[in-house]
């Protein structure tokens, strides 16, 4: 290969990583775990495979696609934070039209494979969770209100929820619990991130929690938040859609996360070493949850609260 061949090939893969990079793997493989857990719950044992890898795919596209936008619409807010000065949409490598673009194609993309090989309730999910992150959090709740986690995190439990009723075609229960379980998750896992970036939120003007309200609500908020979570989590077992290993996950997984979020108020506590165990711990919890559902599914039958006619 020529050096013409060679540098043509470097600035290939370079422009293909600024294209994954918009994306957030990250998140993406986050939610993947979240909607396989909350489809194979549904499923209870019987498995349609095409069904599953087309709601996998689907919602995997509409999560990248949201990600795509919530960058372009970032780009001035990242400039001034350390972690995000650097994304192709802030440096120009790839313009902010093209990335706009491929962030709707990625959308029309996911959103149609939802709408043929999925259900409206589930579709209808998959829209409010697209529409709430892109038009109310990222283009306005995020910058003016420190309750703009509280609106995102109904984005962020949406995937679970398209999983379940990607296979239910309904609204039931079960699907309202995952709602509020996921969302309940969101808020102390965000507060921790808030916490250990505290620089970068501040000096972007954003009214998360610590910055506008200060550490001390923070940390009060985080327990109160994880401790309501058990709660809701415990309820999949107890309204009979998981068994006993779903229980024995939940209230281990739980109790661990709430005894490090109490650590918080351990005097001379170095914050951003704690936050960032919080913030691991979350992870950790909801994987666990993740997997613990998908695997120890109950066979119960629930009337459903809402149904759309095809």
């Amino acid at each position: 290969m020529n050096i013409q061949g060679r540098f043509m090939s470097k600035q290939w893969l370079s422009r293909l990583k600024g294209y994954v990079q918009v994306i957030k793997p990250g998140i993406i493989m986050g939610n993947l775990i979240s909607v396989t857990g909350g489809f194979l719950l549904a499923a209870k044992g019987s498995v349609d495979l095409t069904l599953m890898l087309m709601t996998i795919l689907g919602l995997s596209l509409v999560v990248a696609s949201g990600c795509g936008l919530n960058n372009c619409i970032d780009r001035d807010i990242d400039a001034k934070m350390q972690r995000t000065r650097n994304r192709v949409t802030v440096t120009g490598e790839i313009s902010v039209y093209s990335v706009l673009v491929f962030s709707l194609a990625l959308g029309l993309i996911g959103f149609g494979l939802l709408a043929i090989f999925t259900n409206k309730i589930a579709l209808l999910f998959a829209v409010i969770g697209y529409l709430v992150y892109v038009g109310i959090y990222s283009l306005y709740m995020k910058r003016h209100s420190v309750y703009g986690t509280l609106i995102g995190s109904f984005s962020g439990a949406v995937p679970p929820v398209v999983g379940y009723c990607a296979v239910t075609g309904e609204i039931d229960t079960g699907a309202v619990i995952l709602l509020l379980m996921f969302s309940l998750w969101q808020m102390p896992h965000s507060y921790a991130i808030a916490i250990f970036r505290y620089k970068d939120y501040a000096a972007a003007k954003i009214p998360v929690l610590p910055v506008a309200k200060g550490m001390t609500r923070a940390k009060l908020h985080i327990v109160l938040y994880i401790a309501v979570f058990s709660l809701v989590s415990a309820l999949l077992p107890l309204a009979g859609y998981t068994g006993i290993a779903f229980m024995a996950v939940t209230c281990a997984t739980s109790l661990w996360w709430l005894g490090m979020a109490l650590k918080g108020y351990q005097r001379d506590i170095n914050l951003n070493q704690w936050a960032r165990q919080v913030f691991g711990c979350s992870i950790v919890t909801i994987t666990a949850l993740s997997i613990a559902m998908a695997m120890d599914f109950q066979l119960v039958v629930q009337t459903p609260l809402l149904t759309l006619s095809n």
